[in-house]
């Protein structure tokens, strides 16, 4: 996961990495295909939950925090403050993800950037805000 952190990360893409964890698992207990075990089941062996979405989100979040807090070229890139000439096209289809919008969620990017500048209160709020994904089957 090096350079997770800048990673914009698609439902394709979550659900890939989801898969991989799992293969992983699945590979270190000696589990085949054949077998038919199901996912909650091997996290149950392993003793693990589904954390890797978890992880790379924090990661985000703190550096996205630490970014913001500094005065760089990046954090202008990040705010749109870079002078230069675009080609404006019409494009077909869903607008691309961008690096922020994990976080928008979060009060908008004026709100991050407020809370950004005091550690304490974006740890506090970012540090272990995103819970590991759990699924409940109900049977």
């Amino acid at each position: 996961m090096y350079g997770a952190e800048t990673w914009t990360l698609r439902a394709a893409d979550q659900k890939y990495l989801e898969s991989f964890a799992m293969w992983c698992w699945r590979r270190m207990e000696k589990i085949i295909w054949t077998d038919n075990v199901r996912n909650e089941e091997v996290l149950l062996r392993v003793n693990e939950q589904r954390n890797i979405l978890h992880e790379i989100r924090k990661r985000k979040a703190n550096w996205i925090g630490h970014i913001l807090r500094r005065n760089c070229l990046l954090k202008q890139v990040i705010e749109g403050k870079i002078k230069g000439e675009m080609e404006v096209a019409r494009r077909r289809g869903r607008r691309h993800k961008k690096l922020l919008d994990d976080l928008k969620d979060r009060g908008g990017y004026s709100h991050l950037k407020e809370e950004a500048l005091d550690r304490t209160i974006w740890r506090h709020r970012f540090g272990g805000g995103f819970g590991p994904v759990v699924s409940q089957n109900n049977e």
